[in-house]
Parts: C-alpha cells; structure tokens; sequence
C-alpha cells in the first residue's frame, strides 16, 4: 500500500520540487516533496480557502493552521498578516520540515511549527483557525478538526474550512452548526465549499 500524505515513513525517496506561486499577491517559492500532500503545486482547495479569508471580522490574535502540509496556507497568511504569530501543525515530519524551509526561504518570520496530531500539542487560542482537513485520514479525525477547534478559539474567534461537496461538506456544515450555532459557505468554486464559523 502506498504512504498516505498524514503518515511518516523515512524510508520513502526523496523527490524535492520547487516552484514559485503568488497568493494574497505575494509571490512565493515552496519546495514539496514525495510523501507530502499535493507535491505538484498548491491543490486548488487551499487555493480558494487562501483566497477566500477576510480579516475584517477576525479579532485580534493569532492564527493555527491545522494539517499545514508544507505551508501554502499558513505561510500565505503570515506573509499577508505579519503582526499575527501563525501556528502551523501537522503530523507528518517530512511536511513540517519543508515548511520551516520554506518559510526561510522566504522570509516569513512570524511562524511557529512544529508536530501535533490535531489539537493534540495545542495550548494557546487563536482568533482564527484554518483547515484543509486531511479527508483521507478519515470522518474522525476530520470532525475532530471542525469541533475540538471551538476549545482553541478565542471570544468571536473564527474557523475556516475547505471541503468538497462530494468528500463530506453536507455532514461537515451540518457539524459545525451544531457545535458553533452558525456556519456560513463564503463561496463555492468548482466543488470546493469555504465554511466559517464563529465562536
């Protein structure tokens, strides 16, 4: 069976790609690699998700980004917020690793990263948690994501998913209203559904 991207294998080769991509209008380098989710490029959900965050509601404070892969998200929204500490976790080493290189590599400063299976190794809150959930890792651990987020959010604080309609949004949308009261599609495109909810 081939490694799935939220597992460690060390023994897996090597196969480093580096590519350049503008999000929030900055022009970025990331380097992915074998074993880490959407090597090619940015997958297209993190593309709408980055695109789609509004900081005009957001209070103050800072931002995790749960399951960071090798950074697209996180490290477009620090580049884009610098006066916001952006906590980045995920539970795959190799991922964390081209993460904390590729914000070096591109001057991003105000990050902390580091391995945590959800919520597990998190003690702080936040004023805005985001999430491509690793649906492949299964309904559990993606339902974990969505509601043991409210215990990491500070007063008003917000939480923003992406999610296909056809790999769990219903069931998801569903969950975050009864856990929050309230959940919001702030857009849709090609299949890819942002949700928000507010604390």
């Amino acid at each position: 069976m081939a490694n799935q991207y939220f597992e460690n294998s060390a023994d897996l080769e090597h196969e480093l790609k580096t590519f350049d991509f503008t999000l929030k209008n900055h022009n970025l380098k990331f380097t992915s690699d074998s074993g880490v989710f959407s090597r090619q490029t940015i997958d297209f959900g993190s593309r709408v998700l980055i695109d789609a965050v509004n900081f005009s509601t957001v209070p103050q404070g800072n931002i995790l980004d749960v399951g960071c892969g090798y950074g697209p998200i996180g490290l477009a929204l620090a580049k884009d917020q610098p006066s916001r500490q952006v906590t980045m976790t995920d539970v795959n080493l190799r991922a964390l690793d081209l993460a904390k290189k590729n914000a070096q590599v591109n001057k991003i400063t105000n990050t902390n990263i580091f391995e945590s299976d959800v919520y597990e190794n998190i003690t702080e809150k936040y004023a805005l948690i985001v999430s491509n959930p690793p649906i492949r890792a299964g309904k559990k651990v993606v339902s974990a994501i969505l509601s043991d987020a409210s215990k990491h959010l500070l007063p008003n604080g917000e939480l923003w998913v992406v999610l296909q309609k056809k790999q769990g949004e219903p069931s998801a949308r569903k969950l975050m209203k009864t856990i929050y009261g309230n959940v919001e599609i702030v857009t849709r495109d090609k299949g890819y559904y942002i949700l928000r909810s507010k604390l």
